[in-house]
């Protein structure tokens, strides 16, 4: 009897243990929520009899810590704040937090704003392609916080949301998360009409800094007009902000819902076979051209990454660089799209040196002889000149590779000397 007390307890225990352990294991779905702007960036504010100065970071950050306690008391989340309180975390700051913490969903909270008083209700917007004008002022708005952060600059700087690049880097790196935000967007906007009677202006697509580095659905809600007084007043009010929570929430646990019923009936996908680089680089050849253009001229469309090559008298112009298929040819549907419809892909072989000839590069081109005190005679020591058609040509240095003169041009760069071109002679 003593023994099978024993064994009973012990086994009991065990099996307590592992039920514990595996309950634990579960993992929770993880919500990032945003208190959109904050500290020194005041968002949109208004002044108003009744309120005094009513400010958007007042207003996302009660409404974010409102929400936050409803999601806390159900133990299937786990919630992280980008802040708690009046201070101003950086884009980047809210992006990395929100993908090292490996969230399910990201929700960031704003209130809206026109130069008009009329315009009211909220919107919803999920990182998008979409160039509505109308919309675009909201990504204007919401974009301009990124001039306050140093880090920001840095992470950002090669971002230009008019360039062809950027546009069609944000559709694939967020295609696979537009389906599931656009899912959220409609509980959330749903809520605010049934549940709230308030007028929802839909969910919009649209691109947006603090959604596009996300690696998970993610959305930007605007909860009112702060510039429309009904709509300033039900944000500043205690009943106004609690709806407006408990409609995201309810929202937020019917998505969980829904991809909960997605998970499990979803069939198995095979993984996808790591891709392999190629043997050889492609750049992609833009157009062929006597004339010489510099970054940034509008004869190259907008397109960065460009590197002329002269041969034969003529410049040609190549986009990107890469040993991929699937950038090579992304690279070939970024240059298309951008207005070169003759644009063709051509295989470069690595460190390749040449037979017969040389790499050189043109540093200048002038109708009359440089002075001998001009900034890159100064600069570079043995530079040939020669003239030709009227013209005196200048070059400098001989590379047996491709690669040898990418990297002479980019040293030479550093000492001031710009807008060079890589010559390919052949003798």
């Amino acid at each position: 009897m003593i023994d099978y007390s024993f064994s009973f307890k012990k086994y009991f225990f065990f099996f307590f243990i592992l039920f514990f352990s595996i309950t634990s294991a579960q993992k929770k779905f993880t919500v990032v929520l945003d208190a959109g702007h904050g500290g020194s960036d005041h968002g949109a504010n208004r002044n108003y009899s009744e309120t005094g100065t009513l400010r958007e970071k007042d207003v996302t950050l009660a409404i974010v810590l409102k929400l936050g306690r409803m999601l806390e008391k159900n133990k299937d989340f786990k919630i992280i704040y980008t802040r708690k309180i009046d201070e101003f975390p950086s884009l980047t700051d809210r992006t990395t937090l929100a993908n090292r913490s490996k969230a399910d969903l990201f929700v960031s909270v704003h209130c809206n704003a026109s130069t008009k008083t009329a315009p009211y209700g909220t919107e919803t917007f999920v990182q998008g392609p979409d160039q509505n004008k109308t919309n675009l002022e909201v990504a204007k708005a919401e974009n301009d916080v990124i001039f306050l952060d140093e880090r920001d600059r840095e992470m950002f700087a090669s971002y230009d949301p008019k360039s062809p690049e950027s546009l069609i880097a944000l559709k694939i790196q967020q295609s696979k998360y537009l389906e599931s935000s656009l899912l959220f967007g409609s509980f959330v906007e749903g809520n605010f009409v049934k549940k709230d009677k308030r007028y929802s202006r839909g969910v919009k697509q649209q691109n947006l800094h603090v959604l596009r580095l996300n690696a998970m659905p993610s959305v930007l809600i605007e909860t009112g007009f702060i510039s429309n007084y009904d709509d300033a007043m039900y944000l500043a009010s205690e009943k106004g902000q609690t709806e407006i929570a408990e409609s995201i929430y309810d929202a937020i646990t019917n998505y969980k819902k829904a991809i909960d019923r997605n998970a499990t009936a979803a069939p198995k996908v095979e993984p996808v076979p790591e891709e392999k680089p190629l043997k050889n680089d492609f750049r992609i050849l833009l157009m062929s051209s006597p004339s010489k253009y510099n970054s940034g001229d509008p004869a190259l469309k907008g397109l960065n990454y460009v590197l002329p090559i002269k041969e034969n008298g003529l410049y040609k112009y190549y986009y990107g660089t890469t040993n991929m298929a699937s950038v090579r040819d992304n690279n070939l549907k970024t240059a298309r799209d951008a207005g070169f419809k003759n644009a063709t892909s051509i295989s470069f072989i690595p460190n390749q040196k040449l037979g017969i000839g040389y790499y050189t590069l043109e540093i200048a081109v002038s109708p009359q002889k440089l002075s001998s005190n001009s900034a890159v005679l100064n600069t570079l020591k043995n530079v040939n000149r020669v003239k030709e058609n009227g013209s005196f040509y200048y070059t400098y240095g001989k590379f047996s590779s491709l690669e040898e003169a990418v990297k002479e041009q980019k040293d030479i760069e550093l000492k001031g000397v710009k807008n060079t071109v890589i010559q390919k002679v052949l003798k």
